[in-house]
């Protein structure tokens, strides 16, 4: 499914003419890559809609522009220190012979089966909860799954023991980060010795 947004082209620039944008409900945004950069200008409630749809941040989006269809990513997003309320964009143009570099979200199944968790009693830390990786647009997966069903207390998974999509690879700068790990509880000791009564 292709997730589409709306554009146009913005002729003032500036910051006093992004202010006047916001306050008419708009969000100032910049197109670039493989041409020109282009400033545009997209409809705040759309966007932050869309925003809140995962596979927003992590798919190859339609962005119809003055009635033309561009292909793009989102690279990156700025908001409001405290308001519910998206300042600007940065979107990349998109080659579909050209690997992208994206930021797609972890999806952490089977926790509950994990022997750590349900023999064992401990607890799954999530150190990181998205990954950089590079691939032809085609290719792009909208998220990852990180499989726990056999991970035991103490045990953890890295990102070279997760299983990625025929064409996409992990983007880690030669390290092996750990992307799951299950921390054992010792709580179930210190609990038994104070029910057991003093000599």
């Amino acid at each position: 499914m292709t997730i589409q947004f709306n554009a146009k082209k913005r002729e003032m620039q500036g910051s006093s003419a992004s202010r006047r944008l916001r306050r008419a409900g708009s969000v100032p945004a910049i197109v670039y890559g493989s041409g020109e950069p282009v400033q545009i200008e997209v409809d705040h409630n759309e966007i932050y809609h869309a925003l809140r749809n995962e596979a927003f941040h992590a798919s190859v989006l339609s962005m119809n522009l003055d009635g033309a269809a561009h292909s793009v990513i989102l690279k990156d997003t700025q908001w409001h220190p405290y308001k519910q309320q998206v300042l600007h964009l940065d979107f990349q143009r998109v080659d579909a012979s050209h690997v992208i570099h994206v930021k797609v979200p972890l999806h952490f199944i089977n926790a509950d089966v994990a022997p750590g968790v349900k023999l064992e009693g401990g607890m799954v830390s999530h150190p990181i909860t998205e990954l950089t990786v590079e691939c032809l647009p085609a290719v792009l997966p909208e998220f990852i799954e990180v499989d726990l069903k056999d991970l035991k207390s103490g045990a953890s998974i890295h990102v070279s023991g997760l299983k990625l999509p025929v064409g996409v690879k992990a983007l880690t700068h030669g390290e092996d980060p750990v992307v799951a790990t299950i921390l054992a509880i010792r709580g179930g000791e210190d609990e038994a010795a104070e029910e057991t009564p003093a000599a």
